[in-house]
């Protein structure tokens, strides 16, 4: 394995690098993907899909009964329909390119190197040459802000945790979940590893008093770990996370909860939108993690047929709106702001049925969104029975439709209803858990899920959790407690087609 102290040594940005040497790396970088037989040849769309995204975090293993109840995803998707129609559009889109998949799992190259970071990997494990060619993007400033965040980390856990019983020591829920206190160091490490954007997931119900005024050390402690990873120069993304509940006092979007929800949203973005008033491009907004109807039987699948589900995809819609005319009227850089904004939990399924509704930008409502700042937030944790389902299945081929249909499928289906339409789509999230050790099977998964996600212009987002052992969702790669432990094999299949 490869020294993190050795990569940070030999691979350190320059921060002063102009603008020709800038594009010298990139041509070099280019070539030597080229060198490195990356290619391209489009896999089969699929006809069908099974949406089971992972909407959850699992908290350290010894203090998981504190933690949300396991989320466990419903497999059957309400919009078989829909997404076979999607599949035949998308079909049509990408006939003129190759359809077969690569037939072999042949190293691109005993060390991966990309962005200037290499990564030597285990004996036998290797990562899978993917021929899968670039779908058309619409041109536009949006859709090259969006490419531009590449692969990105969560930083699960942290900032997200919360006791709806309440701490004696607010600052310590930090390190409820996993047990580490987030550092300068971690954030270089997370950078220097090849990661362009960084999601801060925040949740602010244990940290706001009775007028939902947010507790001046909790804010200063999160302005402070943004201000370390835009110091890297990474993009950042923020958002109000676990606050759905309604234990929680924050948002719950049905109309029984509306004026809750909308109190709630509005004050915590006023007191974010003046904290960051001045803060670049680099600082994104997410209106919320996840909005769902939280204990309902549909809680993490729509019903159509549903009047709650119809309802409260409404109430998602109204929340959005709020949240991008609060950012927007508090000036300054929030003016132009890009703003994220999910459909029902945040899932494919919600964000392609027809009741969504991406909000207007006030400071923009003619230009489009390929031009303007709002992006839609998927969350996709999929094929759901390899990705998160306990036993579920731990074999992922890359070559097989069998494995990777329902990742084509959802692919797919944004690409037809967003991409294509001139909107830009980040993934959020994604991620597979270690299942007894398979690893292969989860870098052949995350190489084919990044460069599909790549091809047609989207960001993706891994959720790390910091979690490494135990029997909950392992879906740690970086270890924060000791770097030189991370696991460097799905480090490098993350980045080997960004």
């Amino acid at each position: 394995m490869v020294s993190l102290k050795n990569i940070r040594n030999n691979t350190k940005p320059n921060k002063n690098m102009n603008l020709s040497g800038i594009i010298a790396m990139l041509l070099s970088i280019s070539l030597a993907l080229s060198l490195c037989g990356c290619g391209s040849k489009t896999s089969e769309p699929a006809e069908t899909v099974t949406e089971a995204e992972n909407f959850g975090e699992e908290p350290a293993e010894d203090l998981q009964d504190t933690a949300e109840e396991t989320k466990d995803k419903a497999e059957v998707s309400e919009n078989t329909a829909e997404t076979a129609t999607d599949t035949a559009e998308v079909s049509e889109d990408v006939a003129e390119s190759a359809t077969d998949k690569a037939e072999n799992t042949e190293d691109v190259a005993e060390n991966v190197d990309n962005a200037g970071t290499n990564y030597t990997l285990s004996d036998g494990i290797s990562i899978p040459e993917l021929t899968i060619n670039d779908l058309d993007v619409p041109k536009g400033s949006a859709f090259d802000r969006v490419y531009s965040m590449g692969v990105g980390f969560n930083l699960g856990n942290t900032f997200d945790a919360y006791n709806d019983g309440g701490f004696s020591d607010e600052m310590a829920i930090e390190e409820y979940w996993q047990h580490t206190y987030t550092t300068q160091e971690m954030i270089k490490d997370i950078h220097e590893l090849g990661f362009d954007t960084i999601r801060i997931p925040v949740s602010w119900h244990n940290h706001v008093d009775d007028d939902l005024n947010i507790s001046a050390q909790w804010l200063d402690r999160v302005n402070e770990v943004v201000d370390w990873a835009l110091d890297e120069g990474m993009y950042v993304i923020i958002n109000i996370h676990h606050d759905n509940h309604q234990e929680a006092g924050g948002f719950y979007p049905d109309s029984a909860h509306m004026d809750q929800s909308k109190r709630y949203i509005t004050r915590i973005w006023e007191q974010l939108s003046a904290r960051f008033i001045n803060y670049d491009y680099h600082l994104i907004f997410e209106s919320m993690n996840e909005p769902r109807l939280v204990g309902h039987e549909n809680e993490w699948w729509i019903n159509k047929a549903n009047k709650d589900c119809q309802d409260s995809i409404e109430c998602i819609n109204e929340l959005n709106q709020i949240f991008v005319d609060t950012v927007r009227a508090s000036g300054g850089n929030n003016t132009s702001r890009y703003l994220m904004c999910p459909g029902y939990c945040a899932s494919v399924d919600g964000a392609i049925n027809p009741g969504f509704k991406l909000p207007i930008d006030p400071e923009e409502p003619e230009v489009s969104y390929a031009d303007g700042h709002i992006l839609v937030s998927i969350h996709a944790y999929t094929p759901y029975s390899f990705a998160l389902e306990y036993p579920g299945v731990d074999n992922f081929d890359q070559t097989s439709t069998n494995s990777t249909r329902d990742l084509d499928s959802f692919m797919n289906s944004l690409y037809t209803t967003f991409i294509k339409n001139g909107i830009p789509v980040v993934i959020g999230e994604f991620g597979c858990r270690d299942k007894n050790g398979n690893l292969q099977d989860r870098v052949n998964f995350t190489s084919y899920y990044v460069r599909m996600a790549r091809a047609r212009g989207m960001a993706c987002l891994w959720w790390d959790n910091n979690a490494f052992s135990g029997d909950g969702e392992l879906f740690g790669i970086y270890n924060r407690k000791d770097p030189d432990k991370s696991n460097y094999d799905m480090l490098a299949a993350l980045m080997a087609y960004k």
